[in-house]
């Protein structure tokens, strides 16, 4: 093997073993925020929401970016396994944010609508509010990260542990849970666009697990050499939110994302999302 393959995997492991820490590092600092966001008569907020396992400080890094970019970024504890890890169900925790937005939406008098940008399990979360608890009233965008639309296979082995007693969502994440039918099963309000962001090198959220049914309202689009927490670090995978959020996304990133999905099928001679 050539000495300069073997420094390029050395880099690669590095990077991504940085990347992980920064956002344990970040996950372990809990939910306490350090400034409260001004939503007072803000327009078009956006809603951060976390994954399983995670914590509000987990989104940092991204939620710094955005601000930067002129977005008002808000995001709720979503309680869980110690108060913190957003481990209860998902039915659960939408409920839980669905009546947060509606206090903040008259307590502040926002105007407009709001996004969602749901990392992993949060992507979820934000499916099931704009499908079944009529969050397309509030919601005219859904951005997610490496969420496991078709179910991930990981949670079909926890499934089968001790620790699917303590986490509710863990079992609905399960390939063949009724949860993730009952999912697919409603298609997206119209008037909510619907941008789901994945990379082939996240091994939590395998490809293609994070593959949408595709409509005039929704998109996949591939990101490239990012692995599950580098979606919340990574510029690149910034750019392509950034681009949803305004629903201003490239074409030729829709079609390439769709080109690579169309070539898995046609290989594996089936597809998730039927």
């Amino acid at each position: 093997m050539p000495i300069s393959h073997i420094k390029r995997k050395a880099r690669r492991l590095s990077r991504r073993t940085r990347s992980w820490s920064t956002i344990a590092s970040l996950t372990l600092k809990g939910n306490q925020l350090s400034n409260k966001t001004k939503l007072k008569n803000c327009k078009n907020p956006v809603l951060m929401i976390y994954g399983f396992g995670a914590t509000r400080r987990t989104l940092a890094i991204l939620e710094n970016r955005l601000k930067k970019a002129g977005y008002t970024i808000f995001s709720f504890n979503l309680g869980g396994f110690f108060g913190t890890f957003n481990t209860s169900s998902i039915e659960e925790t939408a409920r839980h944010i669905d009546t947060k937005v509606e206090k903040l939406y008259k307590k502040y008098k926002i105007r407009g609508k709001m996004s969602i940008v749901g990392h992993s399990k949060g992507g979820l979360i934000g499916q099931y509010y704009v499908k079944f608890l009529n969050g397309s009233r509030r919601v005219k965008c859904l951005v997610t990260l490496g969420s496991p639309h078709n179910g991930t296979p990981w949670c079909l082995l926890a499934a089968y542990t001790p620790l699917a007693w303590v986490c509710k969502s863990l079992k609905q994440m399960s390939p063949l849970s009724g949860f993730i039918k009952k999912l697919k099963s409603k298609k997206f309000p119209k008037a909510c666009n619907v941008y789901s962001i994945y990379s082939k090198e996240d091994t939590a959220c395998p490809f293609p697990v994070g593959v949408l049914e595709e409509a005039p309202n929704v998109c996949n689009i591939e990101v490239f050499d990012v692995t599950h927490s580098e979606l919340l670090i990574k510029k690149n995978v910034f750019n392509a939110i950034r681009h949803g959020l305004r629903n201003e996304m490239p074409e030729s990133w829709a079609e390439s994302s769709r080109k690579s999905y169309e070539e898995h099928v046609k290989s594996n001679k089936f597809s998730l999302i039927k």
